[in-house]
């Protein structure tokens, strides 16, 4: 009877807070609240709106009400054009790319200055490397114009030093995804890196000197505690990452574009931008960016299903 009613008593559970009232008890806290969910209604619910002009034959002086009702007629009218499909895989590959490449720099950047011996070096390197990201975008490009110049360009003269033949950097279709990509490490590597060393400064001190203890190398020591501790975080960050695979930013590779690489480098958002606001085709451009943003979140969905059931890690 007695281990009956412990039994009982251990399974008993207390009754959940009625959602009106935890809102009472907390109510300072949904206060705060209030200002970044109004920003959001506002600024990402409210103009959602605007969606229905990928179905219309938009006329700015009827409005997005008064305009004539088309279907799928501009999804379709995208997919017929011969640019389509060489838009798409340039976005994809361009993406892919700069996912590959840039991914694990941070991750190895994170676990080295963890390991430093002078924490004063240490943190000389976070703030070199963090430094390249507060540099906007059109001046990174235009620092990139002037290293690369077939005239001045520091790369240039080196090569002709060395006997080789200077290049057109900057307007060889060859190279614009090189530099567009490994440019984009070199901004946003040392700023990537913080959310690792944040995940690193969680781990228990007295792993490393247990592990130290039994011998462990530094190497050791990083497969077998570092990187199990932040994986959690890798994940979230490379589904974050292959969530917006189709959308590649528009101002770095509109700034890198000519007329000698736009078979390369024309990718979806430079496309939006030419034919929406140059051209004045807004229900054109407006369904092909919603294909964009569907396929981004249909992405999205899958990657955090597959991870979910692989490693038991997802975003929700």
């Amino acid at each position: 009877m007695k281990m009956t009613h412990l039994s009982q008593k251990n399974s008993f559970k207390p009754k959940k807070m009625p959602f009106g009232r935890y809102i009472k008890n907390n109510y300072d806290l949904y206060i705060m609240l209030l200002p970044a969910l109004a920003f959001i209604i506002i600024f990402a619910y409210l103009p959602m709106y605007g969606v229905l002009m990928a179905f219309q034959d938009f006329n700015p002086a009827q409005g997005i009400a008064g305009s004539p009702w088309v279907g799928l007629k501009h999804f379709e009218r995208f997919f017929s054009i011969y640019t389509a499909k060489q838009i798409i895989v340039n976005t994809i590959v361009l993406s892919l790319y700069s996912i590959i490449v840039s991914f694990p720099f941070p991750i190895i950047l994170a676990l080295m200055l963890n390991y430093s011996v002078s924490k004063r070096f240490g943190k000389m390197v976070q703030t070199v490397t963090y430094i390249p990201y507060f540099i906007s975008i059109t001046v990174l490009i235009g620092m990139m114009n002037i290293f690369f110049s077939p005239n001045y360009g520091i790369v240039n003269t080196v090569i002709s030093a060395l006997g080789g033949t200077t290049q057109t950097f900057m307007s060889d279709s060859s190279w614009f995804r090189h530099l567009y990509v490994w440019s984009g490490v070199w901004q946003n590597m040392g700023y990537s890196a913080i959310v690792y060393i944040a995940a690193l400064s969680s781990v228990d001190p007295t792993l490393y000197e247990a592990a130290t203890l039994d011998g462990a190398s530094k190497l050791q020591r990083m497969r077998y505690i570092d990187i199990p501790t932040i994986m959690p975080t890798c994940v979230i960050m490379l589904l974050l990452s292959l969530g917006s695979i189709m959308g590649v930013g528009f101002e770095k590779v509109y700034l890198m574009q000519n007329d000698r690489n736009s078979a390369i480098s024309e990718v979806i958002s430079t496309y939006v931008y030419k034919v929406g606001l140059l051209d004045g085709r807004y229900s054109f451009s407006s369904a092909v960016n919603l294909f964009n943003s569907i396929i981004n979140f249909t992405l999205l969905i899958f990657v955090n299903k597959v991870s979910k059931k692989i490693s038991d890690i997802s975003l929700w």
